[in-house]
């Protein structure tokens, strides 16, 4: 969203130039009076302070900023006072709201607006408190579609609210990566956890095609795998908590698979080596993403608190709203695509 400019009626230099001429108008003698009370300033309807006393810029991001160096000094020298002296909060899943928002999220801001553009429609889907669970495609050999959706909630929401992320084993086995996924809020892929975040109103982010969705040869971009057994739904049904179906188009061309290396993955233990047309034959190289343009769309609601309790163990149910979920994210996908110009602008 461009920043809202307020556009003055005169300039400075007419104002002066006025003042002056009435200055030259006025009698050459005037008798001493007490000083005059400055004039009032009055805001205009509708205007909010922004953190550096500009009127608010409509978006809630721009608003959570920090404003100038001074701030930005002072603020980052008390977060490193509470990082050395354990002065901070982390929850029962590791996830550290405070370096999240100062360091996770000014990290992967710059990929998310200035690399891959990102188009956020539909943020206003997401509920403003309480539990909901996001259900989105899944794509791009490497998962940055999820990271890309997070910054997405997080930045364009007006809550601000963070997206807590079912990620699968493999996330929390490789070193380094377990531990920045925990301080970010994300979590085992298990009903379990995904039903205890909900239970607590947090909005949880779910990717049901898994491996399928994001390993999936180039030939099938934007073709959603299969569901699982609609797990998903069965957790939302129990907390009570509407699903919001999420579509992203952009991730799929980020690394064009071409070719799936299988020997040298089952001896590496993942799930898939991908051959794309940089990598590896470019070396480190190839691993750099293409530069795609991005939309992220988050649907309407579908509400699960009419339904009573045991809805959750009716395999027809499941299997329904599963399909349901799945169709409007497949009809959106293509709606995208069908709107979008270019994969690169």
């Amino acid at each position: 969203m461009a920043d809202a400019k307020v556009i003055p009626f005169d300039d400075d230099r007419s104002r002066a130039g006025a003042q002056r001429a009435a200055r030259r108008r006025a009698p050459a003698a005037r008798r001493p009076g007490p000083p005059e009370e400055p004039a009032e300033v009055t805001a205009l309807p509708g205007a909010v302070p922004g953190p550096r006393g500009d009127a608010g810029e409509g978006d809630g991001a721009e608003q959570r900023r920090p404003g100038g160096w001074e701030e930005r000094i002072s603020g980052g020298l008390a977060f490193l006072r509470r990082r050395l002296t354990g002065e901070y909060e982390v929850d029962d899943f590791g996830f550290d709201a405070e370096l999240t928002d100062q360091v996770l999220m000014s990290l992967l801001r710059p990929v998310y607006e200035k690399y891959f553009r990102v188009e956020v429609r539909g943020v206003e889907n997401i509920p403003d408190e309480g539990g909901a669970l996001i259900v989105a495609n899944h794509s791009g050999t490497l998962p940055l579609d999820g990271l890309m959706m997070q910054v997405a909630v997080h930045d364009h929401h007006p809550r601000g609210r963070h997206l807590r992320l079912l990620a699968a084993d493999l996330v929390f086995m490789l070193p380094v990566v377990n531990e920045l996924a925990r301080k970010a809020g994300h979590t085992l892929a298990c009903a379990q956890d995904a039903e205890a975040l909900l239970r607590r109103d947090e909005l949880v982010g779910v990717m049901p095609e898994g491996f399928k969705g994001i390993g999936k040869p180039f030939g099938e971009r934007y073709k959603l795998q299969r569901f699982g057994r609609g797990g998903f739904v069965s957790t939302a049904l129990r907390a009570g908590k509407p699903i919001v179906p999420c579509s992203i188009v952009g991730a799929e061309e980020i690394y064009p698979m071409l070719g799936n290396a299988k020997t040298l993955a089952r001896l590496l233990g993942v799930p898939y080596f991908p051959l794309t047309p940089t990598f590896p034959w470019l070396g480190p190289l190839g691993a750099v993403p293409l530069p795609t343009k991005w939309t992220i769309q988050f649907g309407e609601p579908i509400p699960t608190d009419g339904y009573p309790p045991e809805a959750a163990e009716d395999p027809m149910l499941m299997f329904d709203l599963t399909d349901q979920v799945r169709e409007q994210i497949q009809h959106t996908l293509y709606k995208l695509l069908v709107q979008r110009r270019s994969v690169f602008f």
